[in-house]
């Protein structure tokens, strides 16, 4: 247990509580503090900042140019603000975590954390760290359960169980391994280990809070209700996959609560986190976020956008300035009954790469993932999966509901492919015990051809 770390994480999340009452204005005015000091850091350490921005460093954020996956692991040494710090060393510590089975809440070089993503989206991106900087991800992590009413301290320790990657250079891994002390005794599960190995853990353990992936989190719900699992979270907390109505419905039903759909990632930390009457607001005084169209103009709140570009308020060690992400998100407005100011993001749609691109009669045809859900979230009893390749489209259902059948699987997918626009293709339709999961053991509900 690292103390310094848990005192700069404890002390974050007081001074963080004083920010749930400030208003539109206040919000604003740090934002753009936080955000010119942020400015000022890049351009004095980093040579890529100072050269993306060029003749730029004085304009407006929304006139610098966006900064994409490939532009910073490209030039990653350059876009660092210390020499102290190499991809090709971070890449080696990882590595050295991954087949040595180090300790990921163990600072490399005693001064830095890091993590990597496993790059289902095109490339490995790997990010990194200070104590204070990681002491920030931290905290914006354990503000979901600040929002979501959850208390914890000294006399009532968060016993909190997480269902995910137990790879050790995902930051959840990361973000665990740093929190393990006796006032957040942690359970860390490995969403690819067997469905009954991970319910006897969970009865023993007894979690206030669960987190896990969502096609994690719809099969316990599945053994809570066949009275295998016997837990009962004080809150249940969906993260790094799409969370949909129709698994949400469920997981309320095992557990009497609606479930917490927060929104985070690797580059970023949290970025989105709900409060008690599950309105979901934006980290505001962490981070900007900009949805943006195609062309990269913004649009307005009650549209989705094609892709989000994100600044991170905190970032120092690897500044990230209009960074490019591929989620599709809408932003809502702001008024709550919880009395946060903060915006409100109305839609996590998931990523551009969710969308299939299939023959159509008058050429390709983007097809988009809710298509699917519409068929397949009353078939699959523990979740689904759609896996493009040549001519065809394999579906996997994880169980069969009740009442439900392989045929009427594919009448409904060929229907709806039909309806979109879709030709000349194909569905397999299949039951399988597991489903398939990515290096990092998330299972996307839909996974296209690599180009």
């Amino acid at each position: 247990m690292d103390l310094r770390l848990i005192s700069r994480v404890l002390f974050l999340r007081a001074a963080w509580r004083k920010r749930d009452h400030w208003d539109a204005a206040r919000i604003a005015a740090h934002q753009a503090h936080a955000l010119q000091e942020l400015r000022r850091a890049a351009y004095a350490g980093s040579e890529f900042y100072r050269r993306h921005h060029a003749g730029l460093h004085d304009a407006p954020l929304n006139q610098l140019p966006i900064v994409t996956k490939a532009d910073l692991m490209e030039h990653f040494d350059e876009a660092v603000t210390t020499p102290d710090v190499r991809i090709s060393d971070l890449e080696n510590h990882l590595r050295f975590l991954t087949e040595r089975g180090g300790d990921p809440g163990v600072p490399w070089k005693g001064k830095w954390w890091a993590a990597a993503t496993a790059g289902t989206t095109g490339r490995r991106e790997t990010f990194v760290w200070n104590r204070s900087e990681w002491g920030t991800v931290l905290a914006s992590y354990a503000r979901a359960n600040d929002w979501a009413g959850i208390s914890a301290g000294l006399t009532r320790p968060l016993k909190v169980a997480l269902v995910s990657s137990r790879v050790p250079t995902h930051q959840s891994a990361v973000v665990g391994a740093s929190l393990r002390s006796r006032l957040v005794p942690t359970l860390r599960l490995d969403v690819t280990e067997p469905t009954d190995e991970t319910v006897a853990a969970l009865n023993r353990f007894q979690p206030r809070v669960l987190v896990g992936y969502a096609s994690a989190l719809k099969p316990l719900a599945a053994e809570q209700h066949a009275g295998h699992l016997h837990i009962s979270p004080q809150g249940v907390m969906s993260a790094s996959e799409v969370l949909t109505p129709h698994t949400a419905a469920e997981l309320e039903a095992a557990w009497g609560s609606a479930p917490f759909d927060v929104y985070a990632a690797t580059e970023t930390a949290g970025i989105v986190s709900p409060c008690k009457y599950r309105n979901r607001h934006v980290y505001e005084d962490l981070l900007i976020i900009e949805p943006v169209d195609r062309d990269g103009n913004p649009v307005p709140p009650g549209t989705t956008g094609a892709r989000l570009l994100v600044t991170v308020l905190f970032s120092r060690t690897l500044p990230l300035i209009r960074y490019e992400m591929s989620d599709t998100v809408r932003l809502g407005g702001r008024g709550c009954p919880c009395g946060r100011s903060f915006m409100l993001m109305e839609d996590i749609e998931g990523r551009i790469e969710d969308i299939l691109h299939l023959p159509g009669r008058t050429g390709t045809v983007a097809v988009h993932p809710i298509l699917f859900h519409h068929v397949l979230d009353q078939a699959g009893l523990a979740g689904w999966q759609v896996i493009q390749e040549p001519g065809k489209l394999r579906v996997l259902l994880a169980g069969l509901t009740p009442g439900s059948s392989l045929e009427a699987v594919r009448t409904g997918m060929r229907t709806a492919l039909s309806e979109a626009g879709a030709i000349q293709t194909g569905v397999d339709v299949r039951i399988v015990d597991q489903l398939e999961r990515t290096a990092l053991g998330k299972a996307p509900f839909v996974r296209g051809m690599k180009s």
